[in-house]
């Protein structure tokens, strides 16, 4: 394990600060989750939690149902990173971090749909070969988690196989039934 060079004392009611640069790098925002854990040598483990990251394979199943049914690529994300893709190479997208911009869209709260001759936001910290055409936050007991997109490849011609009305409806119906799975 790395050492910070950063030392912090416990308060009396069993508190400890995490430093800002720490929090920044990490992404770890006031109210996040985080899941406490030790392992053999003693050391107390924090870890960003994930609620999305627990549907992970579900989710996985879901966007392939999406893809196979409607031709759509379709990536899940927590507010972090990817946990799931269908119709993009999983080895680009999986597990990668989320761009600033699409950071945006899912604390945007609301849909997003790319309008033709916008600025393409890549849904990765350093580009990929898709860009985002739909997407919608996933929102459980009033919080975001994360977000279900559907992406189109940079070299496409703008023909979509499907409506945008249907693609965007698709979307938040995705978004919406997986919220509701967490709160279950």
């Amino acid at each position: 394990m790395k050492a910070t060079g950063i030392v912090r004392r416990i308060d009396d009611l069993g508190r400890v600060v995490i430093p800002k640069e720490i929090r920044r790098t990490m992404r770890i925002r006031e109210g996040d989750p985080l899941e406490i854990y030790t392992d053999r040598e003693g050391e107390v483990i924090f870890k960003k939690y994930s609620p999305i990251g627990e549907l992970a394979s579900f989710a996985a199943q879901y966007a392939e149902t999406l893809q196979k049914t409607c031709s759509m690529a379709v990536v899940i994300c927590d507010r972090d990173a990817v946990i799931a893709t269908a119709g993009v190479p999983r080895k680009e997208y999986a597990d990668r971090k989320v761009s600033s911009d699409f950071e945006e869209i899912i604390e945007g709260r609301a849909l997003y749909t790319h309008r033709e001759n916008a600025e393409r936001i890549s849904l990765i910290e350093d580009g990929g070969s898709h860009y985002v055409s739909c997407a919608m936050p996933i929102i459980t007991e009033g919080d975001v988690v994360g977000c279900v997109a559907s992406v189109l490849p940079h070299d496409d011609d703008g023909h979509h196989k499907i409506s945008s009305e249907l693609e965007s409806k698709l979307i938040q119906t995705a978004a919406t039934f997986l919220g509701k799975q967490l709160e279950s």
